[in-house]
Parts: structure tokens; sequence; C-alpha cells
């Protein structure tokens, strides 16, 4: 990916595990391969505390020089961040934001709140995305722009450039799309959308399995009616 990027665009790679150990291994190889940030998960089976938690993170913060962005998924993890682990952590390395998928509006602003700016908040969540914005977050990490990556970009861009009712015409745009992608787990719901729209496969990897066809025929009338797929 960084070679096809050459500079174009910064490259966030994905580097968490549940081993510390292999965090920073992980971490430290994407960093010598020239990403611009990791992208960390908690620590997902063993759930650690919160103290478990910050001594993950700092670890890897100690052993590498990019910056580090949260990942906030307690659906997937069994965990969460707490917003007063996070700002310890932006005391004691780069971290510069978190990508939240489970917290949602309180734990938004709580994060917010207590690292005044320190670290920014990114949605995790398409449909999340425009109220985040309202509260002070940066953007988002999205599903959906692997379909539609122009007008998930304007959303953001017109809502920072102060533009909130046209921000907010995108949104409503956009919500069948991004309800689509909740069809099934992702990614299969947007591998499937990418490879009906030609762009590739849309193979995924046991233990996950193909979309069942009532949802694939779903998502087919989704993309014709937002005009993606003839």
């Amino acid at each position: 990916v960084i070679e096809q990027v050459r500079g174009r665009a910064p490259v966030i790679a994905g580097t968490g595990s549940n081993s510390t150990t292999e965090a920073i291994s992980l971490t430290r190889h994407a960093a010598e391969a020239g990403a611009d940030a990791a992208l960390m998960i908690a620590p997902y089976y063993n759930r650690p505390t919160q103290k478990g938690l910050y001594d993950h993170f700092k670890a890897v913060a100690q052993k590498v020089d990019i910056p580090i962005v949260l990942y906030n998924h307690q659906g997937r993890t069994g965990v969460t961040i707490q917003p007063e682990t996070i700002h310890q952590l932006s005391k004691v390395g780069r971290f510069a934001a978190v990508k939240d998928a489970s917290g949602g509006i309180d734990y938004a602003s709580r994060v917010l709140d207590l690292c005044e700016g320190k670290v920014a908040v990114l949605s995790g969540n398409d449909t999340w995305t425009l109220a985040l914005l309202a509260l002070g977050g940066s953007g988002v990490i999205s599903v959906v722009a692997n379909i539609a990556p122009r007008e998930m970009r304007q959303l953001v861009h017109e809502f920072l450039n102060g533009n909130a009712d046209r921000a907010r015409r995108l949104h409503y745009k956009l919500l069948p799309l991004m309800k689509a992608m909740e069809l099934e787990v992702n990614p299969a719901p947007v591998k499937t959308a990418m490879g009906l729209m030609g762009f590739i496969s849309s193979e995924v990897r046991l233990p996950l399995a193909p979309m069942e066809r009532r949802n694939v025929d779903s998502l087919k009338k989704t993309l014709k009616e937002c005009k993606l797929l003839k």
C-alpha cells in the first residue's frame, strides 16, 4: 500500500494485537516500511484492566516513533479504552487520535473534554460521523468511503468548512448505504459491494461466510438506488 500510494495520502497501518510483544513488532515493522501512523485495537480475548491497557499501549509507544491511533470497539474486544486511560496515555506517547466504534456521543464528549485537543476523535461508525463532528470530532475511518469516497469526504469537509446544512444533506443521502454496510458483519457487506461494482473480489476468509442471498439482493437494490450499480 505504501508503495502504491507514493506519498499522496497518509497510510495508517493496523498493528494491533492482544500480545504486547507482537504489537511492538508489527508497529515497528510498519514504521520501518514507511507508514505514517499505526491503528491499534485494544487487546482482544484476554480483556485487560485499564492498567493493563495503559501499560500495553505505553510499551508500544516507547518502542516506535510514529503516531498511534487507538481503536475502541468493545463489541469486538470485550473491553473499552476508557477516556481517562486515553487522557493518561496522551501524556506519555504520541497518541494522536482514537477511533471510536462503540462509545458514541458521551464517550466522544468525555475524550474531547479530558484531552483538550491533544487526542482527536474519529468516528468508527459512518452513521455517527456528523454527530461526532458537531461535538468537535475530526473525521471518520469509514466503511462506506470504500464505495462512495467522494461523497463521504465531502460530508466531512463541508461540515469542517462551516457548511452544516450541506453536510446534513450528504448524511441523509449516504444513510441508506451506511445502513446497507450493516446488513451483516463488516467487512462482508463492503467487500460484496465492491465485488458487485467490479473493484475487487467479494471473497471473504473463514470464519467469515459469504453474505446470505436475501442480504445480497437487498444490498444490490440499495446500490442501484444510489446509482452505484446498473
